[in-house]
Formats: C-alpha cells, sequence, structure tokens
C-alpha cells in the first residue's frame, strides 16, 4: 500500500472518530446487540430499526472504544441504512474476509470508506477492535428485540 493511501486512510479513520456519525441510541429500536473486547475495554452497542421488508431504515452506535473500533462503528452504521439485512451479511463476511485474509484495497472499492481499516490486518489486536462493532451488527440482527453480549477475541 502507498504512503499516500496509508496517509488518506489514516484520515478517514481519524475524522470519523473525532466526529462518529450515527453516535446515538435509537429509542425503541427493533434490534440491539453488545460487543465487548475484553482484552482492551472496547465496549459498542448497537441499534437498528428494521422495517417489516427486512430493510435497515435507521442505524446508530453507543459505547466507549478505541479509534479503530470508534471509526468502524462510525462507518459501519452509514453502510448499512437502506440495506436488506442479506446485504448486510454479505457486507460483514466481506469485510471480515478483507481484515483477517488480507485482500488489497483495489479488491475492496466497493466497501467505500470501510476499506481505510483494511490496513489493521498487517496488527492481528487491532483487527478485534475493527471488527467488534461487526459482532455486535450481528448480535442485533440475529436476536431482535434484545441484547446479547458478544465477545469475541
Amino acid at each position: 500500500m502507498s504512503v499516500d493511501i496509508k496517509e488518506l486512510y489514516q484520515e478517514v479513520i481519524l475524522d470519523h472518530n473525532k466526529r462518529p456519525r450515527n453516535f446515538r441510541v435509537i429509542d425503541p429500536a427493533t434490534h440491539t446487540g453488545k460487543g465487548f473486547n475484553p482484552l482492551c475495554g472496547d465496549q459498542i452497542e448497537v441499534y437498528l430499526s428494521v422495517n417489516s421488508a427486512g430493510i435497515v431504515e435507521a442505524a446508530a452506535f453507543q459505547g466507549e472504544g478505541c479509534a479503530i473500533s470508534t471509526a468502524s462503528s462510525s462507518i459501519m452504521t452509514e453502510l448499512v441504512i437502506g440495506k436488506q439485512i442479506g446485504e448486510i451479511e454479505a457486507l460483514f463476511t466481506a469485510f471480515e474476509t478483507a481484515v483477517k485474509a488480507g485482500q488489497t484495497s483495489d479488491e475492496l472499492a466497493h466497501l467505500g470508506d470501510l476499506s481505510a481499516l483494511v490496513g489493521v490486518r498487517e496488527y492481528p489486536a487491532r483487527v478485534k477492535c475493527a471488527t467488534l462493532p461487526w459482532y455486535a451488527l450481528q448480535a442485533a440482527i440475529h436476536h431482535a428485540s434484545g441484547a446479547v453480549e458478544s465477545e469475541k477475541e
């Protein structure tokens, strides 16, 4: 990855960390899920409002975490609004594969700002930070109307 691309990705992460999008509680939420990383203390709760057609009308998060988990949460909530649950599942799989398997940024162009987080694959402990909100999202999707603790190491 070129230095210019790394700097751009760093700017994207810092922007989402400093000004997280959708950092709030949705009340009432149709789906909620929690994620906790016991290794670093990051805690994220994801809130979704899903309509009867299975489309996410609103997505938000609350919690405390490092710049990576906050940026990942912010980017994730922007990406899932307007998508069907099946599309979100595919997006989760693509992101998880990218940060764990090391796809190049060219292969991830369709992920938008999310591709900025792929560089964490070089730091295994940071992979957990980037994927934490996504596991909380999975908990929310699979456990509608209830918060489920999702500890992923």
